[in-house]
């Protein structure tokens, strides 16, 4: 009988930043956090879960340029800042991608934690800072 586990990080209405595209961006990273969250408590091995991160670390890079391409076409002042954490997100979950790929480091609670942490504060903090002025500048 295959268990079934309670989502990570559920989607939370307090999440959407008023932005349908962005908002749909953020819901399928919300899905692979707990899709990888749900894959390490099935037990599955290092190389299933490194694919799922190395999705993980793909569509988080796709999502971040796509609101650093909207930043920059309509001026947004807080742009430096937004993608100096964007950058810092990639290093730091690229690094633990390869500590995994290596068998130095296995997923664990604190990890999937960290990313649950700062996916959330980022999108309730940093990004809903710019939600007035793209929705301003006509951003769907």
């Amino acid at each position: 009988m295959q268990q079934v586990f309670l989502e990570l990080m559920p989607w939370k209405e307090e999440y959407s930043v008023q932005i349908r595209s962005i908002d749909e961006q953020h819901k399928k990273l919300v899905s692979l956090i707990n899709h990888l969250h749900s894959a390490m408590k099935e037990g599955k091995g290092n190389a299933y879960v490194g694919m799922v991160v190395r999705e993980l670390i793909r569509y988080t890079q796709t999502h971040f340029a796509y609101e650093e391409k909207l930043f920059s076409r309509y001026g947004y002042q807080g742009f430096t800042e937004h993608k100096a954490e964007h950058d810092r997100f990639i290093e730091e979950v690229s690094q633990f991608d390869q500590r995994l790929a290596r068998g130095s480091v296995t997923l664990s609670m604190e990890v999937m934690n960290f990313l649950k942490g700062w996916l959330s504060g980022h999108i309730l903090k940093t990004d809903k800072s710019y939600s007035d002025f793209l929705i301003a500048k006509g951003v769907i």
